[in-house]
């Protein structure tokens, strides 16, 4: 009776605690779960086999039995309770480029959301097209061009093919750059390069050549229930060297500020940069994911939106792309980011946007050898491709 009675006991542990237990380290393995589920895996997995050891052994006495299954609930219990905060820590809204959904742009897919000229072009391609790469936020600009001027067809977002089409990618700033500098790509659309990125470039043989051909707003965003509205240019440079670390400081709640930052060489974070001039940044959030079979990736966190949160990104994708009314953008020195104030310079911290080409260092720029690829540029700093920056949400050069 006491063997059938110690194998139920076994198989009531293993029922009510090690199969779940072994699918949730299945699915950490995978790269399925949180990695606040992956942590707890282990710890409980480890006090369950002892506590199945100790009970078979019978080495305790029958009070001290009751103590280890009352200190394996607590500790159930105690992980129960750090999974659920994780949880309620990612049911807070994030507002990062990464996670948008671009297929929203697709250009001559059903239902894009492309900007249509409505009326003929005055540029069209009929052959092979040039290909373009850029910065999420940029994407609604130039699939709004390659619906104005390519031939109809399937344009696939990720397809990095070199023949047909398909040939139009957004794989964001940092990574746009290194294809350009590659020659994997002939125009890329995004913010001026980091220094690094000029660095890399140099390192390959390789001048970039920037066009202008629009104006955005660099802006600073906070949860919607902060009472703060308006920052200055040096209290934004205090909070990110660390001086300034509480909202009472400038006007606000007594709250500590939690200073989001993005990517290094990502657009918004080389403008942070500028911004700052040369200050020392303090060291931005991070945050660790699990990747496949359980890989622990570490990586600057997306903007999470806490009462006390601080962010930044461009106009465009902070309002358009997101949509969000979580979020209040900030005044800059008084002055509200809108497209008037960034079209006649009153709002501190415009920031402009480039078609950009690169050529070995000492070669003329492509688009002068090139007279297709120059009477690209010139059709986007034409009326029809401006019209398109400013129904995009952009604000135009002219």
């Amino acid at each position: 009776m006491g063997t059938l009675s110690a194998i139920l006991t076994v198989l009531g542990i293993l029922c009510l605690g090690g199969i779940p237990l072994f699918f949730l380290t299945f699915l950490a393995l995978m790269g399925l779960t949180p990695l606040y589920v992956a942590q707890v895996i282990p710890i409980v997995g480890i006090a369950l086999l002892l506590a199945i050891g100790l009970h078979l052994t019978r080495r305790l006495s029958s009070k001290a039995v009751k103590r280890m299954w009352l200190g394996l609930l607590i500790l159930c219990l105690l992980c129960g309770g750090y999974v659920g905060y994780g949880y309620y820590k990612d049911s807070i809204p994030t507002l990062d480029d990464r996670d948008f959904m671009l297929y929203d742009y697709v250009p001559f897919a059903e239902d894009t959301k492309a900007v249509s000229l409505g009326e003929p072009s005055t540029l069209t391609y009929d052959g092979p097209v040039y290909k373009m790469d850029g910065a999420t936020a940029l994407y609604p600009i130039y699939a709004s061009f390659v619906q104005a001027i390519y031939p109809e067809g399937e344009y696939r977002i990720y397809d990095n093919t070199e023949d047909g089409l398909g040939r139009i990618t957004c794989t964001g700033t940092i990574e746009a750059y290194n294809r350009l500098i590659g020659g994997h790509t002939d125009i890329i659309f995004c913010a001026a390069p980091s220094q690094d990125q000029l660095d890399a470039a140099k390192a390959e043989g390789v001048e970039l050549h920037l066009t202008p051909i629009g104006r955005e707003a660099f802006v600073f965003f906070v949860n919607s229930k902060n009472p703060v509205d308006s920052l200055t240019v040096e209290q934004i440079q205090q909070i990110y060297t660390g001086k300034i670390t509480n909202w009472s400081e400038v006007g606000g709640s007594s709250q500590s500020i939690r200073p989001f930052q993005r990517a290094e060489n990502s657009g918004s974070q080389s403008a942070l940069l500028r911004l700052m001039d040369g200050l020392p940044l303090i060291e931005p959030k991070r945050e660790d994911r699990l990747g496949g079979m359980g890989e622990i990736i570490n990586e600057v966190a997306a903007y999470r939106n806490y009462k006390n949160a601080l962010g930044y990104s461009f106009r465009f994708y902070a309002t358009e792309m997101d949509g969000s009314d979580g979020i209040k953008l900030l005044a800059m020195n008084g002055v509200a980011p809108t497209r008037e104030t960034i079209r006649d310079g009153s709002y501190p911290i415009t920031s402009t946007f480039y078609a950009v080409t690169a050529a070995p260092i000492g070669q003329p720029a492509p688009e002068e050898t090139d007279r297709g690829l120059r009477a690209l540029l010139d059709w986007i700093l034409s009326p029809q491709g401006q019209q398109i920056i400013e129904e995009v949400g952009y604000v135009a050069l002219q």
